[in-house]
């Protein structure tokens, strides 16, 4: 359990927290969320012991140990698989001490132990956490050193995941992420077997993968045992009262002050004056919630072009004398919104890169609007601003003949008011940066905007404020992204890039989820036998046919109860300062409900497969 009482810390001089308190249940997986620049990150270093408390506490078990990704791994000559293998460091000193032993005692001592932690699968372990962030068994045993940083953040965190710490600390790791890995993670930390929080702006993993919010506001900090759309939900029921208990408030201390300023001369009203001052004195005022400040995007629209603004028939494209992307016959029309799906690696930027006009074709035919304005937006591109420069210097550099007002106007229509617009690049946040590369990509009114990775480094209002301005554009979108809700909200069409080619994706996004999470299975269930099993006897099918019965009566009867505690976890009352000790208690069954629910469906699952398997047979 992890114990955070009355925190209290400053950043030069600034408060972050002010008698902040929660507590965090063993097992619970829980979305750390809060504004930008609210001490998120700054929490982490303070529960790692990275930096000194001034007052309160943070307490966790003696022996706990505390894991996250800080930084990529170095670039070395070992190997993905064994660098990631070296992350366990008890089990890599026991393989090393049971090398090297010769006291008969410490010897079983060390071979207990290492059945204990079950170290003789670890390989395959490594190898599967590398394989679900995008390595194949080919890159695993490549050195570090041949691959870029973005790569290497992946093997940091498949090391990490590895070593199982019993506090997992992640910090946005999906920006690193690509949309199948994004996935895979999801899967892998919904079935943690510890603790993990989580910062992520990312809704889908906010939902999906953790039970529970840490919300991180005005210097304190509050526990939701819900996952991320409640607590939006709760949030806003609990603003909304406290908007209207302040309203009527003031209304009433008002009626009191008129009453005073209206007889307090008055002899023979003073003391009734005076009593009413007194209740005015006496107020436990509520104070109304502030607004958050609107995150806007505001996109120029473009000029009307007669359709399609392209055709490709017939084409392929590529690398020198390589292709990489074959068969393409496709089309794009003004009021298309196209989502990339497809694994890295099977040419999605190729085929940003093409569209755009930065690649050329290797045979067929591409057609082209005369008229066509294309914007684009990489996230490689906020690395490559002009840090010294201020974003107002780099409308002035694009447009030199508008005055001076209108550049700021474009400025603000992207949430970037008056100091940002005379801020250093190199001294704007993250969400900052990608707020300016956003604005460059759109300012001469695109008429197809291709956006890759547009949301690294947006808080989950700026991605709100993000799908809002595409709803609203009227020039053509392709998307590549990893925020599935991001492309939920946009994207009306699906192309899937695979196999050395584009094709459209008939299904949903649910459809494509299921399909990347079930494709191991796939594969094993595609292996060929060795030998083919005899097939089962009546009896035997009869038996499994039970089996499969009770194990979805298990799973309904759980069903019903998780949806009980979910509405018990809903209710407001429960999150009141005098129930904490019914909140601990709701939150923790909440949490063995849920772990049960998946192992029940897991269970269940594995019924259905030998069913299947033996009536096939």
């Amino acid at each position: 359990m992890l114990t955070i009482r009355d925190l209290v810390y400053n950043i030069e001089g600034r408060p972050l927290f002010e008698g902040a308190s929660c507590v965090v249940p063993d097992g619970h997986k829980v979305g750390l969320v809060g504004p930008n620049g609210a001490g998120k990150t700054t929490l982490f270093r303070l529960i790692r012991g990275e930096l000194t408390l001034e007052s309160g506490a943070i307490e966790l078990p003696s022996r706990a140990r505390i894991g996250g990704v800080s930084q990529e791994v170095p670039s070395s000559e070992v190997s993905l698989i064994d660098t990631v293998l070296a992350a366990d460091t008890e089990r890599a000193a026991l393989m090393a001490e049971a090398e090297t032993a010769t006291d008969p005692d410490r010897i079983a001592e060390v071979q207990t132990r290492l059945a204990d932690i079950d170290a003789w699968s670890a390989e395959g372990r490594a190898s599967s956490i590398l394989r679900g962030l995008g390595f194949d068994y080919d890159d695993q045993q490549k050195p570090c050193s041949a691959f870029s940083g973005g790569w290497r953040m992946r093997v940091a965190l498949a090391g990490v995941l590895f070593s199982q710490p019993d506090l997992l600390l992640l910090d946005e790791p999906t920006n690193y992420l690509d949309l199948e890995g994004a996935l895979w993670l999801e899967s892998y930390l919904a079935k943690y077997p510890h603790t993990v929080i989580i910062i992520s702006h990312d809704r889908g993993l906010l939902n999906r993968a953790v039970g529970s919010i840490l919300h991180l506001e005005d210097r304190k900090l509050t526990y939701y045992g819900v996952p991320y759309d409640m607590f939006a939900r709760q949030r806003a029921e609990k603003r909304a009262q406290l908007t209207a208990t302040a309203k009527k408030q003031e209304a009433r201390r008002a009626h009191l002050q008129s009453f005073v300023d209206r007889f307090r001369a008055k002899a023979t009203k003073a003391k009734q004056a005076q009593a009413r001052l007194k209740m005015i004195e006496r107020m436990d005022m509520v104070t109304a919630p502030e607004e958050a400040a609107k995150r806007v995007f505001t996109f120029p629209q473009p000029d009307p072009l007669s359709p399609p603004i392209i055709r490709i028939e017939g084409g392929s494209t590529g690398y020198t004398d390589t292709p990489v992307l074959k068969r393409l016959n496709l089309r794009i029309d003004q009021d298309d919104r196209i989502a990339l799906l497809g694994k890295n690696g099977q040419g999605k930027s190729t085929l940003a890169k093409l569209l755009s006009d930065r690649l050329a074709l290797m045979d067929g035919q591409i057609t082209r609007s005369s008229k066509l304005r294309i914007g684009f937006f990489a996230q490689h591109q906020v690395d490559e601003l002009y840090v010294d420069e201020t974003p107002l210097q780099h409308l002035q550099r694009l447009r030199p003949e508008q005055h001076q007002s209108k550049l700021r106007a474009l400025l603000a229509g992207f949430g970037l008011g008056a100091d940002q617009a005379e801020t250093e690049v190199g001294r704007l946040s993250g969400g900052q940066k990608a707020r300016l590369s956003l604005l460059l990509a759109t300012l001469d009114a695109p008429h197809l905007l291709i956006l890759d990775e547009p949301t690294n480094h947006l808080d989950i209002e700026s991605r709100e404020a993000l799908v809002e301005a595409l709803t609203a554009y009227s020039g053509a979108v392709i998307l590549v992204s990893h925020d599935m809700h991001l492309l939920s909200m946009v994207a009306d069409r699906l192309w899937l890039v695979k196999d050395g080619t584009v094709t459209p994706y008939e299904d949903d996004l649910d459809a494509y989820r299921t399909l990347l999470l079930t494709a191991d299975k796939v594969e094993k269930a595609d292996k060929p036998k060795a030998e083919k099993p005899k097939r089962a006897s009546r009896d035997q099918i009869l038996a499994l046919r039970s089996e499969v019965r009770k194990c979805e009566d298990r799973v309904q009867k759980i069903t019903e109860m998780h949806e009980k505690l979910s509405a018990k976890m809903a209710d407001p009352a429960l999150y009141d300062e005098d129930k904490k000790a019914d909140l601990e208690l709701w939150s923790r069954k909440f949490a063995e409900v849920e772990d049960g629910l998946a192992r029940a469906e897991e269970l269940w699952m594995e019924a259905l497969e030998k069913l299947e398997t033996a009536e096939a047979g």
